[in-house]
């Protein structure tokens, strides 16, 4: 049986699932036992397993987090809920050379299990420090798995895949997709029929949202929302726009790229990460690196400058890869 669910609902079923099942699972980060973290991923999981298994933490990222690689590494399995990707500088050896390096350097007789629940993205006007994406930096890592769903489907089954990996993955959500209340209402095709059962999506593979003959544009969390926008206004001026989620940055789909890009010639990615040296590069250069010749015209890329995020709406609007932008962007292409 299936129901429509948001994004955070989802990925709390299978959370919940799996740590109805296995004792070695417990959650941890700021505000988790009462309220639940910030999108509600453990809403009403304090009461229900208790203050040994969901642990709200002081302010104090490094301390958690090393504390969390500790344990999965004596053989527990951590879920930590960071909130916002902008925190990430304080904890950041901790995920570069520990949890990321250590099943390596020890050729592989430690493992370290540990889920890491992290929210990107603006929109909303939090400003400089609280609105950044940063999942290249992330990606970056060598040994770390990033992964990063658009909607509540993937949402249940990524989490799920998550569990049960025996390495260190980093989950990301983009706080506008979470469906939780103060972010106002759900966007719709972020909304999913999601099974009651349990059930598992793969990483490193895209899923092409929508068919399109004449120019693919790749996404991952909002913006796959924004460029099925930008789809829906090209296909009134008769251009057929495929639109492509990502959905795992490590492992990369880069055959479904490709795939995309030889089926239409011509490509958008678009990115709410900064433009310098991030996934949409690595993107284009998929492509390039496999065979130019597909290109009809040369790859665009729609992304967020480099530079802080305004905190003035009109500000943070100009310069976010919304779905005006990627249609400008196809429209110059198919020119």
């Amino acid at each position: 049986m299936s129901r429509i669910l948001t994004m955070s609902r989802a990925g709390r079923e299978a959370l919940d699932w799996e740590m109805e099942r296995r004792p070695e699972i417990f959650c941890m980060g700021e505000d988790v036992y009462k309220f639940g973290g910030i999108f509600g991923t453990m809403d009403g999981f304090g009461a229900k397993y208790g203050p040994e298994r969901v642990i709200s933490t002081p302010i104090s990222e490094t301390g958690f987090i090393g504390m969390a690689a500790g344990a999965a590494m004596a053989g527990m399995h951590p879920v930590i809920d960071l909130a916002y990707i902008d925190f990430i500088g304080v904890c950041y050896n901790v995920l570069l050379n520990t949890a990321s390096k250590t099943h390596y350097m020890s050729g592989g007789a430690v493992k370290v299990p540990m889920t890491l629940l992290i929210g990107t993205g603006g929109g909303y006007n939090n400003a400089a420090q609280h609105s950044q994406c940063l999942h290249a930096t992330v990606a970056h890592i060598p040994g770390a798995k990033v992964v990063y769903p658009s909607n509540a489907y993937d949402a249940k089954g990524m989490l799920h895949t998550a569990l049960r990996d025996e390495n260190f993955v980093i989950f990301l959500t983009h706080k506008g997709t979470a469906g939780v209340g103060w972010m106002g209402t759900p966007i719709k095709t972020t909304l999913s029929e999601v099974p009651e059962e349990p059930y598992t999506v793969p990483f490193g593979k895209v899923k092409v949202y929508r068919e399109g003959t004449d120019v693919t544009i790749t996404g991952l969390g909002m913006s796959v929302h924004e460029s099925l926008k930008a789809a829906d206004e090209l296909e009134k001026e008769g251009i057929s726009a495929e639109v492509v989620d990502l959905r795992s940055l490590v492992p990369l789909d880069r055959d479904g790229i490709m795939a995309s890009v030889a089926k239409t010639g011509r490509l958008i990615v678009t990115d709410e990460d900064y433009l310098s040296y991030g996934v949409s590069g690595e993107v284009i250069a998929t492509v390039t690196e496999r065979d130019p010749t597909v290109f009809k015209k040369p790859p665009v890329r729609v992304t967020t400058p480099d530079i802080p995020i305004p905190f003035s709406r009109p500000l943070e609007q100009a310069i976010l890869p919304l779905a005006g932008r990627i249609a400008d962007a196809a429209r110059k292409l198919m020119a």
